[in-house]
């Protein structure tokens, strides 16, 4: 077990999520989820559990699956319960004698799975103390059934279900800052990072997440070319402007303590990262500068809070 980033040892581990799934050019969720099994030890083995989503449906289709570990598909509403029952039949028969080796416990599961439908099953299993380790893939909407709000939904944000016209502009309602709700849960470990950008960020933390033992959670930014509405290959530039312009700001919490993981040496304005995306185009338009200007002004309450917290500030 090695604590120390080195990229050419992690690259060459053997992949545990394999090509050939059916998730869209250009999403993220298929990065998150490689980049986190990726920092498990080669030794170990792991329990997958998947929520319904996006990523379970491209990603598992019986009798095939992607995963070269074991995997549970979960309903939408339950992945963490069915992870911490899981553990804790594991637990059972490791003190039985009847399994040899670590195996770690790992869900994952969409802003719809963990912000909303799932979030009861997930603040119960953090609250009772399982050693597991829960990731939500971020893509702000419910993507997989026809890209409807869900409460990670920005605030002036186009969905399906949040329409751009005459009565309302998009969403109404700002995001919800999960983590920081997990924050007080007072668990061990809880990060949010992103894929790109930085490898080391998230791999650092996706490990500290599976060898802390307890509860943990990962928030992980995964932009959707579909519900984002911007080019496919522009997933990289979209998680960078992200986070320099802290709409989506890196940061950790072990143990009580928080850390600011990264501050842009120029923090960009919020616009740099609403422009590219067809969701926000509305924003643009002659008469909706103050659109810009209360999103603006929410990032910027947010990532004073944050620099206070992490005593950056």
């Amino acid at each position: 077990m090695s604590t120390v980033y080195n990229l050419k040892r992690e690259v060459e581990k053997p992949a545990r999520l394999t090509g050939g799934h059916r998730l869209c050019a250009g999403c993220g969720a298929g990065v998150v989820v490689s980049g986190v099994l990726r920092a498990l030890d080669k030794e170990d083995r792991a329990v997958v559990v998947n929520a319904t989503s996006c990523l379970e449906v491209s990603t598992f289709m019986y009798p095939y699956t992607a995963y070269m570990d074991s995997y549970i598909h979960s309903a939408f509403e339950n992945s963490a319960a069915t992870c911490s029952g899981v553990e804790a039949a594991y637990n059972a028969l490791k003190r039985r004698g009847k399994v040899e080796g670590t195996v770690k416990f790992i869900t994952f599961a969409g802003d719809g799975g963990t912000y909303d439908i799932g979030f009861q099953s997930l603040s119960g299993a953090m609250e009772r103390g399982h050693d597991m380790v829960y990731v939500c893939y971020d893509n702000e909407a419910y993507m997989n059934t026809g890209i409807q709000r869900s409460s990670s939904t920005p605030r002036f944000a186009r969905t399906t279900t949040t329409p751009v016209g005459a009565v309302r502009q998009g969403k109404i309602q700002n995001k919800k800052d999960l983590t920081e709700i997990l924050v007080a849960h007072n668990i061990p470990y809880i990060a949010q990072t992103a894929p790109i950008g930085n490898f080391k960020d998230l791999h650092t933390k996706s490990y500290k997440a599976i060898y802390t033992e307890g509860p943990c959670f990962l928030n992980v930014l995964s932009p959707c070319p579909r519900g984002w509405d911007y080019p496919m290959a522009q997933l990289a530039e979209i998680i960078k402007l992200a986070v320099d312009t802290c709409v989506w700001p890196l940061y950790e919490v072990e143990e009580g303590v928080w850390h600011l993981s990264y501050a842009p040496k120029k923090k960009l304005p919020v616009e740099d990262f609403l422009r590219p995306q067809g969701r926000f185009r509305h924003m643009f338009k002659k008469g909706n500068e103050w659109m810009i200007e209360e999103a603006q002004a929410y990032v910027d309450q947010k990532w004073d809070r944050l620099l206070e917290h992490t005593g950056a500030k």
